[in-house]
């Protein structure tokens, strides 16, 4: 069984994490499974929570609206609004905490993320970079528990591009 990277890097004196992680599966394969609403509810929240895309216009301009589903149907909603977006390249955007309305929650840390894909023969190398405006708001993501739930998620994914679903 081969072995796929997978690197967590926090950095404090940037306010920011970098994720490297590797998919065994194309690029356009990858970049469908982070852009289409249908496949990233399958994988973005971690079990037992479930995603739920209420609105996705993933193009530059456009946004991501959905809830993290808890098993007991309680819902936390965010909002990701794309400011950049090369096919098959790389997105970027901001991702902040919100009502069910979509109202952005300006108490809670919004974060800045760059996710680029790079074909490396029949695999793909994502890197995902999130920025945050100051250090308490980085703490403040990590205390939430954003390392495991993201990591569980990228896991997941691993799974679904394995089972080919």
């Amino acid at each position: 069984m081969e072995t796929l990277k997978m690197d967590f890097r926090i950095d404090t004196e940037e306010n920011s994490v970098c994720v490297e992680k590797e998919f065994a599966a194309p690029v356009d394969v990858v970049w469908s499974a982070w852009t289409l609403p249908e496949t990233l509810d399958k994988w973005w929240a971690p079990k037992p929570w479930k995603a739920k895309t209420k609105l996705m216009k993933f193009r530059e301009g456009g946004r991501w609206f959905y809830a993290m589903v808890s098993p007991e149907g309680e819902e936390h909603y965010a909002l990701v609004e794309y400011h950049e977006v090369i096919p098959e390249q790389r997105f970027e955007g901001v991702d902040a905490f919100c009502d069910e309305k979509g109202v952005v929650n300006e108490e809670l840390p919004k974060s800045h993320w760059k996710v680029s894909f790079e074909p490396e023969g029949a695999h793909t190398l994502v890197t995902i970079e999130t920025t945050y405006a100051t250090a308490s708001e980085l703490e403040t993501i990590l205390k939430m528990g954003f390392q495991e739930g993201f990591t569980a998620g990228l896991l997941q994914l691993d799974e679904l591009l394995k089972s080919g679903k």
